[in-house]
């Protein structure tokens, strides 16, 4: 989620105090639920022939307690994850890597994190990110929905270095690049330096989807 969070920034003028990205609850589930932490626990038990009691004594927590991590029945606390992290000697992103090989992969639409710029249900700009699917963090794809409002949505990503590739997949969006005004119709894609300050507009009472991906230089 970091990825999206750094790569969104509404235009300052349209954007209120009280505006923040907010992850759906079940979403957030269903990615936990999805990366089987229970199961990755105890492969992870089995593998070094220890069992709860012993694990217990390492993490200082409960064999009962324990077996309901492993189990799906009790979801672990990020404190409770890393005393297990530690105990193995792994690092905390262990727990969340993808298991399936990098030639194939499938992100099903309700794995998808969806982020809008705040807790109304009605916000006009709303990210579904992808990320999961990427072993390599410097590229960062997402699907952006422009929700039809009564003023123009205006979403303005942070610069950085690198590439910008847009995909509009519905509806128009006008892009400001600099100087430079390109209208972008459904099927259009571009490709922008990601230093360019750059806004994309959807007209008010328009609706569009685009799909962004953005690949960071390495150093």
């Amino acid at each position: 989620m970091h990825d999206i969070e750094h790569y969104m920034q509404v235009d300052e003028d349209k954007q209120s105090d009280t505006d923040f990205d907010v992850v759906d609850a079940e979403q957030a589930e269903a990615v936990i639920e999805h990366k089987a932490l229970g199961d990755r626990i105890r492969r992870l038990r089995m593998k070094r022939s220890m069992g709860l009691v012993e694990l217990g004594k390492k993490t200082d927590l409960s064999a009962s307690f324990l077996s309901q991590l492993e189990t799906g029945r009790v979801v672990p606390t990020v404190r409770n994850l890393a005393r297990i992290a530690i105990a193995f000697q792994k690092d905390l992103s262990y727990f969340f890597r993808d298991d399936a090989p990098i030639t194939f992969r499938i992100l099903r639409r309700q794995e998808r994190v969806r982020l809008q710029r705040n807790a109304n249900a009605s916000a006009n700009f709303v990210t579904d990110s992808l990320s999961a699917l990427i072993s390599d963090s410097s590229m960062n794809p997402c699907i952006a929905d422009f929700r039809a409002s009564e003023e123009e949505v205006i979403f303005q990503p942070r610069l950085f270095e690198g590439i910008e590739f847009t995909l509009v997949m519905e509806g128009r969006l006008t892009l400001v690049s600099e100087n430079e005004t390109r209208t972008l119709e459904t099927g259009d894609v571009a490709w922008l330096d990601g230093v360019r300050r750059r806004r994309y507009t959807c007209d008010a009472g328009q609706t569009a989807r685009a799909m962004f991906i953005t690949r960071h230089r390495r150093n």
